[in-house]
């Protein structure tokens, strides 16, 4: 155990580093709450290699080349922007990139990662210019607030299905799982202690949510108990099968052309929303609803993507999941160096990563969700003129699956109908040229 002395220097560095007074935070509860955020998250670990497996790239090289990518893009965005947002290969872009270029479109992985490095050095320069910023700056206060709350519903959706409480039905497209399965009680069960350790205001009340449902899931054998140090440790498979294996050919015909715009699109959107929305419930916008360093947590964002192509996996992004941790008191660059740490040790500790529940995991996520519900009671639903858009953000994100394309909604609603009801004046520049570039994208 440190010494006093000992503690108080690291607590001097840390303040350096991360001026975390300033904050409103300390050591103890950025480190908690990025502990949180990574619980959240590590199933990308998992999920990653599942999905990209499909193409015939080397899964275990793919989970090495997702840890990776995730430690370069998060250690980015807390050295660069100093905020507590984590960054992984996306969901959804993960299998836009494995289903529909490389299965549907017939394209090699070599080529589609090819195609998702093009795609970060577009990210990289818009991001110098700094076209991202003025996008994430320019968004009306309604549509980050709606963002926000639409984040929520959808990782609260997202909990839900990895639950089984929502299921696939052919009927009605959802459905109610079976509520007396094992797993859909241990998720009830996991949902109530959180909901307790909140309720009494105990710090790092998600992690301790999750493990608690962890351990219960192991004594009721729904899930598997480590038996040994091989559950636990183990040696990290090699990266050659996919380091720097891009192949350039033909990455400029008409269809690679397509694709690259597809996975510039649903990215800059997805990181766009995810930092609105995160950084609204967080307190990071200031006076004028602008984000602070959006520029440096955009070419982080950039830059790590170029990483995770080198490396072998799909787009890296800015996580959602950073909610859960922000919602744990995470506030500075403290909470995503925890979370890179932690992603670096998983190379070794990937089978003990492996036995934590979905249904253990998926109750955090609801309670983030709640979380990130909180400022729709700021949105002006007396106005219509802000209210559609709004809500046209808000329900598109779990009904389309993709922050990306609720805030295409929400500022498609927003210009349309503040044009025909007169109110044109309140339309950003940033917001027309937006609109115009949607349109352009639904015809073409």
């Amino acid at each position: 155990m440190a010494s006093p002395k000992a503690q108080t220097a690291n607590d001097g560095f840390f303040e350096r580093a991360f001026q975390l007074k300033a904050h409103g935070t300390d050591v103890k509860t950025e480190l908690l709450a990025g502990v949180t955020t990574f619980m959240t998250m590590a199933y990308i670990i998992i999920v990653n290699p599942s999905i990209l497996g499909v193409t015939g790239m080397d899964a275990g090289a793919v989970m090495v080349a997702t840890i990776l990518g995730s430690v370069v893009g998060t250690l980015l965005m807390a050295l660069l922007a100093n905020y507590p947002f984590a960054l992984a290969p996306g969901m959804g872009l993960n299998a836009f990139f494995a289903y529909t270029v490389v299965l549907g479109m017939g394209i090699s992985w070599q080529v589609a990662l090819a195609a998702v490095f093009i795609d970060g050095v577009i990210f990289l320069i818009l991001s110098i210019l700094p076209v991202r910023k003025r996008i994430v700056n320019d968004i009306p206060m309604t549509l980050k607030l709606a963002v926000s709350v639409g984040i929520g519903l959808f990782i609260a959706f997202i909990g839900l299905q990895s639950a089984g409480v929502i299921v696939e039905n052919p009927a009605t497209l959802v459905g109610l799982g079976s509520i007396t399965s094992p797993n859909v009680l241990l998720f009830v069960f996991g949902l109530v202690v959180m909901g307790i350790l909140i309720a009494y205001n105990i710090k790092g009340s998600l992690l301790l949510g999750i493990l608690i449902t962890t351990v219960v899931s192991m004594l009721f054998g729904l899930s598997p108990r480590p038996m040994g140090i091989a559950d636990i440790v183990g040696s990290p498979p090699s990266l050659a099968p996919t380091f720097m294996q891009m192949d350039f050919r033909g990455v400029f015909d008409i269809g690679l052309i397509a694709v690259i715009f597809t996975f510039t699109f649903v990215d800059m959107f997805d990181t766009v929303g995810t930092l609105v929305g995160v950084s609204t419930k967080a307190g990071f916008l200031d006076e004028k609803g602008e984000l602070p360093k959006a520029d440096q947590a955009l070419l982080a964002d950039a830059i790590a993507t170029i990483a995770g192509a080198i490396f072998g996996t799909s787009t890296v992004t800015t996580y959602v999941e950073s909610a859960s941790g922000v919602a744990d008191g995470g506030r500075t660059g403290l909470t995503a160096v925890t979370v890179a740490v932690l992603f670096l040790l998983s190379l070794f500790f990937a089978p003990l990563v492996r036995l934590i529940p979905a249904a253990a995991t998926a109750p955090a996520l609801v309670i983030v969700g709640i979380y990130m519900m909180e400022p729709v009671i700021k949105i002006n639903f007396t106005d219509f003129t802000e209210a559609i858009p709004a809500f046209l953000t808000i329900a598109m994100m779990p009904f389309a699956y993709s922050i990306a394309e609720g805030l295409v909604w929400g500022i498609l609603g927003y210009v349309f109908i503040k044009l025909f009801a007169g109110r044109a004046k309140e339309i950003s520049a940033t917001m027309w040229v937006l609109a115009v570039l949607f349109i352009i994208r639904f015809i073409a």
